[in-house]
């Protein structure tokens, strides 16, 4: 590896760093669950929080370095135990590079309610462009053969039809939620932006019941003024989209 290539690992590492340490910084962990991961493409390199340790003890050495298929490469440590999961996201989400498993208050309730995340207002609509998908709950024969990565197929299922552009996060049902953007600090926005938007959901349901999902136009108004190929929304300097 050349000291270029060296420098550039140091830097996934410590953005990988930065974004698991927001993770806790947005309220969106409890203990040592959920995980961040970046994934350079150049290097061929991801970099991961390691399975269990709390979050005030992580450093940039301390993020484990994989593959492309998964295999370690440096770190002491064991993987997240969901490193499956997101290293199969990156093989077939191919323009992606930031992934996020939380087990955030409101979106792991719809998840464990096994409900889809309807769009009810523009809160939700500035993020995710429609009712942000729930997969089917995970069959014993997936849960025997390999759980992380039959996780992965039930994400890749509920996808079959939804672009993972539009909607960069899912909620596995039983479980928790996923999100994924284009490195790491953008993946734990989303998910920041999905607790936000189940949050408002389940207070929206809460006062009336019978509510129905924003209309389209206004969906696709306040997605596209982000994120269409016209957005306007920010300064020409910042793409993320992010208010």
């Amino acid at each position: 590896m050349t000291a270029a290539d060296k420098a550039r690992l140091l830097r996934l590492r410590k953005d990988v760093l930065a974004a698991n340490l927001a993770l806790v910084e947005r309220g969106l962990v409890v203990a040592t669950f959920g995980n961040v991961s970046g994934c350079d493409r150049q290097l061929g390199l991801i970099a991961i929080k390691p399975s269990g340790v709390d979050y005030a003890d992580l450093t940039p050495q301390s993020m484990v370095v994989l593959d492309l298929h998964g295999k370690k490469v440096e770190g002491d440590l064991n993987p997240s135990s969901d490193t499956k999961t997101h290293v199969r996201l990156y093989k077939e989400f191919p323009d992606i590079g930031g992934v996020v498993h939380t087990h955030s208050r409101h979106a792991t309730a719809w998840a464990q309610a096994c409900r889809p995340l309807p769009c009810l207002g523009t809160t939700h609509a500035d993020y995710f462009h429609g009712t942000v998908p729930c997969t089917e709950v995970i069959s014993d024969s997936q849960i025997g053969r390999d759980y992380e990565e039959e996780t992965a197929v039930q994400i890749l299922d509920a996808f079959q039809s939804v672009d993972y552009h539009g909607m960069p996060a899912v909620l596995v049902a039983s479980h928790g939620p996923f999100t994924w953007g284009k490195d790491a600090a953008e993946a734990v926005y989303h998910a920041w932006m999905l607790e936000y938007a189940a949050e408002m959901a389940a207070i929206a349901l809460g006062i009336n019941p019978r509510v129905r999902g924003v209309k389209q136009t206004l969906l696709d108004k306040h997605f596209l003024r982000k994120h269409g190929s016209g957005a306007y929304y920010g300064q020409s300097t910042d793409k993320s989209g992010r208010k």
